[in-house]
């Protein structure tokens, strides 16, 4: 139908947020933000993003994220000038090795940390400490496989075919049946925490350095995977020790919180304890979907349709939020938090944080903050507001429609007794004329 390539024009209002384009120049991106000021005015629930790099929360912010819910440390490494060193890392054999690569990501995962942190401009950063199995920063085995299968056959290069043998080695003893609920999340800063020690680090003097530019720079460090209060102690412990050196060489003081994902059953339902470490929760719902469920999100789509058209589920859980069983546990979570520190910060960082459905929900929970993609949280934002303006008018309207049905019934008993009383060929008769 169509030769050649489509010209695409990207959007005034991305080209407003791209600073490609005045916005005082466009009609529609004035229409934008007229809207959007009216949602911010009327909702309660903070909306900010889920930004890896400054360039994703500097769009963040353009939609007018109010700070970073999630930053993915894992998404930093796999950088092409990075992934070489990562895997170094894996394939040392011990602590002293490993704290040898890892000492070369330290500066780099600083830099991307003061990036986030010049971009949010005294908005919260939450920042996951490493969560993904260390297998996936490795090559695939039978891609190895072949590799070496290739080198064998030239008989050249020998050195680099011993290289790649030795990933191979690696790559097998870290093979899992199920990575998913294998060494991945606290499991592995717990087993290894070198590399716990060096993200700490580099959060820290991040935040450090801005400091003492006279920023106001408050990090949240997430601790992923949680599910047992002790899991949560000895990665909050082991952070404490690294911000207390860290603000002590840089003569700083600075605010900080750690907290934790809530993604895994046991953690919501023993919510109450892990507050007694955690200084906040924020839900992640992806995980928690799939643990609550026991469907792979990666996998479901096979049958999801199917039972969509079936009627046994009303929408995918992965895109719309399960309020009847994951929303359960996020209740106890919620009640057990409170409990025991009743101020802790609640949030939700999974991508139902762009989902108006879910965005309601969360507003109804009573959190504190839904995280989204940027390019969703003009969504969120509306959904907030329209969550907002449903419950005022529920507040307002209920009242007046229950005290009207209250008159009408009794108006009714009152013209029942009369009617009891009454002669029964009466009563007829009253019937034939109606």
């Amino acid at each position: 139908m169509y030769e050649g390539d489509l010209p695409v024009v990207e959007s005034e209002i991305i080209q407003v947020i791209q600073g490609k384009l005045d916005g005082k120049q466009s009609d529609k991106y004035q229409r934008f933000a007229l809207i959007l000021s009216w949602a911010d005015r009327v909702r309660t629930l903070h909306v900010r993003a889920n930004a890896d790099v400054p360039d994703q929360a500097n769009i963040a912010r353009g939609f007018g994220a109010e700070g970073i819910g999630l930053c993915r440390t894992e998404h930093m490494f796999f950088a092409e000038d990075r992934i070489p060193i990562m895997q170094k890392m894996i394939l040392a054999r011990t602590k002293e090795e490993r704290e040898k690569f890892l000492d070369q990501l330290l500066p780099l995962q600083k830099q991307d940390f003061i990036g986030l942190y010049r971009e949010m401009a005294g908005y919260p950063v939450t920042i996951r400490l490493l969560d993904p199995p260390l297998h996936e920063f490795l090559p695939k085995r039978e891609d190895l496989m072949v590799e070496i299968a290739q080198l064998e056959l030239t008989g050249r290069d020998g050195s680099r075919l011993e290289e790649k043998r030795r990933l191979l080695a690696r790559v097998e003893e870290l093979h899992e049946f199920n990575p998913m609920l294998g060494l991945r999340g606290c499991r592995l800063g717990i087993t290894m925490p070198e590399i716990t020690r060096m993200q700490a680090r580099a959060i820290m003097e991040a935040a450090c350095e801005l400091a003492k530019e006279g920023k106001k720079i408050v990090p949240e460090i997430m601790i992923p995977l949680v599910g047992m209060v002790s899991e949560m102690k000895a990665q909050k412990d082991l952070i404490r020790e690294v911000a207390q050196e860290t603000m002590k060489r840089y003569n700083v003081k600075l605010s900080y919180l750690v907290g934790t994902m809530i993604e895994l059953p046991r953690a919501a339902v023993t919510a109450d304890r892990i507050a007694t470490e955690a200084e906040f929760f924020s839900f992640g719902t992806n995980d928690l979907t799939q643990t609550t469920f026991g469907f792979s999100r990666d996998d479901a789509a096979k049958f999801i349709d199917f039972y969509r058209t079936a009627n046994i589920l009303e929408s995918d859980p992965f895109a719309v939020l399960d309020r009847e069983g994951v929303g359960a546990l996020m209740r106890q979570a919620i009640a057990g938090g409170r409990k025991t520190r009743p101020g802790i910060k609640l949030g939700i960082c999974g991508e139902h944080g762009g989902d108006p459905s879910s965005v309601e929900f969360c507003h109804e929970l009573g959190l504190d903050y839904v995280s989204c993609s940027p390019y969703r949280v003009p969504i969120a934002r509306l959904a907030a507001a329209h969550a907002a303006l449903a419950e005022a008018e529920s507040k307002n309207s209920p009242p007046k429609r229950k005290a009207s049905r209250v008159r009408v019934k009794a108006k009714m008993n009152t013209t029942k007794t009369k009617s009891a009383q009454r002669p029964r060929s009466r009563s007829r008769v009253t019937r034939k004329k109606r």
